[in-house]
């Protein structure tokens, strides 16, 4: 029975692990549609407004924005799923409550999924922004240009519109080249957190295999965490006692 339930929680962990490998490929390849979706429309919004030829960059990324969307909430959805399991066997009645080892692991998946989620939830939010702004900027463009070919009149409200126009695009633009500032320090945040996640779970490993370790590294953090609020109280008398000397 014990084998049993011990191979249960093996397959879960396996799941666990997988989708999570998947979600962390999808994620980034997502991140990169975003960046390059933005440097397309700085690109686009560049050309020569007398260019009016449709595009069909824009609708193709839309599609694999969509298509991409739609794979990473259903990951997302089969990762929730195997974490609820995990979670009902830890507190099943076969298995021991203070058992720390499966709880430590179980948070550490649940945490996992939530920066997960968050991230996935970030980029699309900006990929709809950039997505929303393009087309506005794309309305204002065909306006100008239907103005531009009218009846001539009204010369002065046309290069009033235009200039308007030009800083708008500037204004753009900066905002593109912050974003993909932004997408770039994203990138390098998610590949140390690749690294910091896999010298976490070597460090698991260990831990698992062998109980004392596990039980002295428990005891180093709560002496770090015991020294620490001493110091912190010395240090917070002392604050007190020289604030109280200069004050008589």
């Amino acid at each position: 029975m014990a084998a049993g339930t011990s191979n249960y929680w093996e397959d879960l962990r396996k799941q666990a692990r997988q989708l999570e490998n998947e979600l962390d490929l999808k994620l980034v390849s997502f991140s990169k549609l975003c960046t390059s979706y933005s440097h397309s429309s700085a690109r686009d919004g560049r050309r020569d407004s007398s260019d009016t030829t449709p595009l069909l960059n824009g609708s193709s990324q839309d599609r694999m924005f969509e298509t991409m969307a739609i794979e990473i909430e259903q990951l997302l959805a089969k990762l929730t799923e195997v974490n609820d399991k995990m979670a009902e066997y830890t507190n099943s009645a076969g298995v021991p409550s203070l058992n720390a080892a499966l709880m430590h692991t179980l948070q550490r998946h649940r945490d996992i999924l939530q920066d997960y989620t968050h991230e996935f939830h970030k980029t699309k939010a900006n990929f709809m922004a950039i997505r929303e702004r393009e087309n506005l900027m794309g309305s204002v463009r065909k306006d100008i240009e239907s103005y531009k070919t009218g009846s001539g009149v009204n010369n002065r409200r046309t290069e009033l519109f235009l200039k308007e126009h030009d800083h708008l695009r500037n204004s753009d633009r900066l905002i593109e080249e912050t974003i993909s500032i932004a997408m770039a320090t994203k990138e390098n945040m998610t590949s140390q957190r690749g690294m910091l996640k896999s010298i976490h779970s070597k460090m698991n490993t260990l831990a698992n295999r062998f109980p004392a370790v596990n039980s002295l590294i428990q005891r180093i953090n709560l002496r770090k965490r015991r020294d620490s609020l001493i110091l912190g109280g010395i240090i917070g008398v002392c604050t007190i006692l020289l604030l109280l000397y200069a004050f008589h």
